[in-house]
């Protein structure tokens, strides 16, 4: 199971520590869900999680404000609980002396943010599901072209990395080389980033490692893309039958997710950018329901139903 560390989420959201906890630094979240707790202040802890990170807003602290100090510590006590990784109060809300008291006790850090509620609740979430997100590692290129993340696989030496230089000289952007770590952020939906360790660098056979930030600027990267097609590379095989048409689509399965593949063979002289490029636009094109060999296809059938073959 993936977690995310508290120290990690103070960072990425510039949150301000209200009151740092001893284990602050050893404390994690593992639960990609936000709580906001209403009914848990009122009394009610069924199917209550203490294990996500808590969110009180302007609901929540004004609740808490119609109650004596001994009555506000009562509630505190019987909501809060040590295996809470923290507590963040919304809209830098005046935070209670009491809840620091009971904080103190419990060892539950309590954070404070800027933001609306609303708008820290679904940006926690979004973060959280990227983080905690199952994933896998797959060998590859990973690249943005005309706003589709395309994956590119082959055996090694089919000239994956050249294909992907070419297009971001071409003005795409690169993700990933060699390594693409894949993560499923929703039941349809992959999100494919690099290791940061070699994050923008490609491996170019006789030339070595090249930088690609440095050499071609900050628009020539991106850090993470939605995985929307699959382009396969393999060296042309003259007894394979290749598919011509396209009126049948393919898909290859990652993490559960049936994602759209072509399989391109490479031969001297095919220019593999050129048809990455087009793969990616056909495909986006396929997404807004218009499937060129399928119209095509229904455009021949329907002359010859008509009787224009004989």
């Amino acid at each position: 199971m993936f977690k995310v560390m508290i120290s990690d989420f103070i960072k990425k959201f510039e949150l301000e520590v209200i009151y740092a906890s001893e284990n602050i630094n050893e404390k994690s979240v593992s639960l990609m869900e936000v709580n906001r707790p209403g009914l848990q202040l009122s009394g009610y802890l069924g199917y209550f999680f203490p294990e996500r990170i808590q969110l009180m807003g302007n609901m929540e602290m004004s609740f808490l404000g119609t109650f004596d100090s001994q009555t506000r510590i009562e509630k505190l006590e019987n909501y809060m609980d040590d295996q809470m990784p923290c507590i963040v109060i919304a809209r830098e809300l005046e935070v209670y002396v009491e809840m620091i008291q009971v904080a103190k006790k419990v060892g539950i850090p309590i954070l404070r943010t800027k933001d609306i509620t609303s708008m820290f609740l679904s940006s926690a979430i979004r973060y959280l599901n990227r983080e905690l997100a199952e994933r896998i590692s797959l060998h590859g290129e990973l690249l943005e072209v005309y706003g589709e993340g395309v994956l590119i696989q082959g055996e090694s030496g089919v000239g994956k990395s050249e294909t992907a230089l070419e297009l971001v000289k071409r003005g795409h952007r690169l993700i990933a080389d060699d390594v693409v770590e894949i993560r499923k952020v929703s039941e349809t939906t992959l999100l494919g980033t690099s290791p940061e360790d070699i994050r923008y660098f490609i491996e170019l056979r006789g030339i070595g490692i090249i930088d690609v930030k440095s050499l071609y600027g900050v628009g020539s990267i991106k850090k993470y893309d939605n995985i929307d097609i699959i382009i396969n590379l393999e060296l042309w095989d003259e007894t394979k039958r290749y598919n011509r048409l396209g009126v049948v689509d393919e898909y290859n399965e990652i993490l559960g997710v049936s994602i759209p593949s072509l399989t391109i063979p490479v031969r001297p002289g095919r220019n593999l950018a050129i048809i990455v490029e087009v793969a990616a636009m056909n495909a986006r094109q396929k997404s807004m329901g218009y499937n060129a060999a399928k119209v095509l296809h229904d455009r021949i059938a329907k002359k010859f139903e008509g009787g224009g073959g004989k």
